[in-house]
């Protein structure tokens, strides 16, 4: 008994210190942050917009060196890109030459290092105006921010007035923080019947043994499912992934030692340790092979 204590106390330890030092995915071919603004009521008028960056680089993006011969547009119009480039921003935001064609996708999708801290930068060609936001800042792996362009007056701006400095756009932060409590429940709510169905399959029937195998599986979900989102919500989707099937390890572990050390006495006729062993592999095996399959068809609750 008292060694069963030692790898469960071991156990919780290793859940702790992953939690306070997740890990990161460090390859480049692993996903990227990114940055998103949507725009509401944005009308048709031709429209293109930037991200000012508070630094000259980010990735393979930097600001124009005044060489011709280092003039990255990205598929920007050379005429938009001067634009782009000759604004003058009152703080000091530079242009890392790649902009969006708004006006057509209502969306501005900086998807490869993005800046961390940005203004919005709307230029109308047709009228030679600019519409610019206060200071953003990146506040998760994905970033989400909304521009309502109703109401938002459009005019011209001399680059050296302080009317440059005139923020007119309200990007506001927009994570769907609701969306993601309910998937979190959900997948919770998934993962217990799955593997409270497994119990029954495995002959555990007394009301005592259900309920405590109930609130075993309800704390750990808890506990595993609570963890994944903060590391997503921090850190991205290969961490999340990496941290996954680390914590299934120790969940299992966790979960088999505590039905090892407690169902014998919830149990009429007891067990030998390895059948415990086995159903919280079997059960954890599942309900994670499970999840998997349920993320292929319902990809926003897994």
């Amino acid at each position: 008994m008292n060694r069963l204590k030692k790898i469960s106390s071991i156990l919780i330890c290793s859940i702790l210190i992953i939690a306070l030092f997740p890990v990161a995915a460090g390859a480049d071919t692993g996903p990227k942050p990114s940055v998103r603004v949507n725009f509401l009521n944005m009308g048709d008028e031709l429209c293109y917009a930037t991200l000012l960056s508070k630094k000259d680089s980010t990735g393979p993006n930097s600001v124009w060196d005044g060489d011709e011969e280092h003039i990255y547009n990205y598929d920007l119009d050379i005429e938009i890109w001067r634009a782009f480039a000759e604004y003058q921003d009152a703080d000091g935001f530079y242009f890392l030459q790649i902009g969006w064609k708004v006006s057509e996708t209502k969306e501005i999708a900086w998807t490869y290092y993005p800046p961390d801290t940005f203004k919005i930068l709307l230029y109308y060609p047709e009228r030679d105006a600019f519409v610019v936001s206060g200071i953003c800042e990146k506040y998760a792996f994905d970033t989400y921010y909304t521009v309502d362009m109703e109401g938002v007056d459009i005019s011209s701006v001399d680059y050296n007035e302080e009317l440059s400095n005139d923020d007119r756009l309200n990007a506001y932060r927009s994570y769907n923080y609701k969306q993601e409590i309910i998937a979190l429940i959900i997948r919770i709510f998934i993962t217990i019947v799955i593997e409270m169905c497994i119990a029954l399959l495995f002959g555990f029937k007394g009301v005592k043994q259900l309920l405590f195998l109930a609130c075993v599986n309800t704390a750990t979900q808890i506990i595993l499912n609570v963890l994944l989102n903060v590391i997503n919500y921090s850190s991205g989707h290969m961490a999340f992934t990496i941290n996954y099937i680390l914590f299934e390890f120790i969940v299992f572990a966790l979960e088999a030692v505590l039905y090892c050390s407690f169902m014998d006495r919830f149990a009429k006729k007891p067990k030998k340790k390895t059948f415990y062993v086995i159903y919280a592999l079997v059960a954890n095996m599942v309900s994670f092979g499970a999840g998997l399959a349920i993320a292929l068809v319902l990809p926003g609750i897994f």
